[in-house]
């Protein structure tokens, strides 16, 4: 950090914050930590860990249980979430801008122009929010807590489903923004070209650990603090036995050594005492395999036609493309050009110029996770897509993508961004499905989990069409073929 950044005022403060869903669901423990004035800093955090929940503290969605949030008196604060409320998805642009002012702004459209510039979006003021693709929809979000021009941005996710040149224009701003900023991430190229520092919200702990240095150097900061607990508890563990070792002898002498092997055991607890807990690391998941559908013969899906967009409007184009059992198709194209609408009209059989042989069940992870009744619970959900409703088959696959405990239980509209993109996941392994098709699965992803789902696609032996934005992950499968949108 500077030392403008260093000695900059505090405007925000968490002391001994303590957070809870329910009685049983502890998210937060005597949580403190600051942010100075001209801090960008990042939030980071197993997924479910409450990262989203601090922000809505900050905001004063949530209120704490304990503990108190200082805020700066009139401080300003906006945050751009990790998707559009359902809700606002009916509303047309220029009435999602409105809504994020408290107030009626009059002449608001050059505002809006000019905020649709910084994050590189062309968008009418009449057309709806929900006709834009992910990667679109995630820019509006964006733009939606720049056009406030808050003194502190909370960014949840910003990456998600934005394109190379998407990042390069956020990552060009945060550079250059003036203000303080938190944002959640698990990018960590996009993270070390901003952050001043780490905030860690620890899963177990439940409490928040501030590092100063990005992301790189706070990895290397943990992985030394972990070796130093280690060798110090081996020490003390070395200790504690020549103690208890000398006591057994002296005790054997009876007499007065006995008090001698009494004052050698007490030393041997007071060292037990100074023994550390070592700092435990975020659990990721285990190796997986997605099974695929038996009996696959010859050709799984032939696309010949298919429809792009080019400046808001629908243009059909030819093409000829083949994908059979072990064959991996790679989709590509700028945000808006058509790529998750393409997908899902493949994945419901309606797609003009797309045939799916017949029988071929269809494994579909979709960006927005609408695949999934936000009603279910998580146990009703997994077993609705097994042939065999197996209950121990399904716990031992939840088990293995951390779902656990209390969470199987829990309703899908319940869980973080990033567990619903665990258990769409554990959905794909029951399903055995015959063809698979991916819109942005790294999106909410805890980076641990990457290469494990990146091994598993790429060990995939049916047919797979994938969309990824990220460039680490896609080279690490298998791909057959790229079907590029744009040529």
């Amino acid at each position: 950090m500077s030392t403008q950044e260093l000695h900059g005022e505090v405007i925000l403060k968490f002391e001994d914050v303590s957070f809870e869903f329910g009685h049983n669901k502890p998210i937060l423990h005597e949580v403190d930590f600051t942010l100075r004035r001209g801090a960008k800093v990042t939030l980071m955090g197993q997924n479910g860990s409450g990262k989203s929940t601090i922000f809505n503290l900050i905001t004063s969605h949530y209120k704490p249980e304990f503990g108190k949030i200082h805020i700066q008196n009139k401080l300003t604060i906006a945050t751009a979430k990790q998707v559009i409320p359902r809700a606002d998805l009916h509303l047309t642009v220029k009435e999602f801008f409105e809504k994020c002012f408290k107030h009626k702004v009059y002449d608001i459209e050059p505002k809006i122009e000019e905020i649709l510039e910084v994050v590189n979006l062309k968008a009418p003021f009449d057309r709806a929010v929900k006709t834009f693709s992910g990667g679109q929809q995630a820019r509006l979000l964006l733009a939606s807590a720049l056009i406030q021009d808050p003194d502190l941005l909370l960014l949840d996710e910003p990456t998600n489903n934005l394109d190379k040149e998407g990042i390069a224009h956020l990552t060009k701003f945060l550079v250059a923004y003036k203000k303080s900023c938190i944002v959640i991430s698990h990018d960590a190229e996009f993270l070390n070209a901003f952050t001043h520092g780490v905030l860690y919200l620890d899963i177990y702990t439940k409490k928040v650990e501030q590092y100063v240095g990005d992301y790189f150097d706070v990895r290397d900061q943990i992985t030394a603090r972990i070796e130093k607990e280690n060798m110090k508890n081996a020490q003390l563990a070395k200790e504690i036995q020549e103690n208890k070792e000398k006591a057994n002898f002296f005790a054997m002498k009876g007499g007065r050594m006995r008090l001698v092997a009494k004052r050698m055991r007490e030393k041997a607890e007071e060292l037990e005492e100074e023994k550390v807990d070592v700092r435990r690391e975020d659990k990721t998941i285990h190796q997986f395999h997605i099974p695929v559908q038996e009996h696959l013969v010859g050709e799984i899906i032939h696309i010949s036609e298919f429809f792009i967009f080019k400046n808001h409007k629908k243009v059909a184009r030819k093409t000829n493309i083949s994908i059979k059992k072990k064959q991996h198709l790679l989709m590509v194209g700028p945000n808006g050009i058509g790529k998750s609408t393409l997908l899902e009209a493949i994945a419901s059989g309606d797609a003009v110029g797309s045939k799916i042989a017949p029988g071929i069940k269809v494994g579909y992870y979709r960006q927005d996770f609408s695949t999934l009744n936000f009603e279910d619970t998580v146990f009703d959900s997994l077993m609705s897509v097994m042939d065999k409703h197996i209950e121990q088959e399904m716990r031992n696959v939840a088990a293995g993508f951390l779902i656990t405990g209390d969470m199987i239980y829990t309703k899908i509209g319940s869980l973080s961004e990033g567990q619903k993109g665990l258990v769409a996941l554990a959905r794909l392994v029951l399903q055995k499905p015959g063809l698979l098709i991916l819109d942005e699965p790294t999106n909410h992803m805890n980076f641990r989990h990457l290469p494990v789902i990146a091994k598993a696609l790429s060990d995939y032996e049916g047919a797979m069409i994938l969309v990824s934005h990220v460039p680490e992950f896609v080279k690490q499968i298998k791909i057959t073929e790229v079907f590029n949108l744009e040529k």
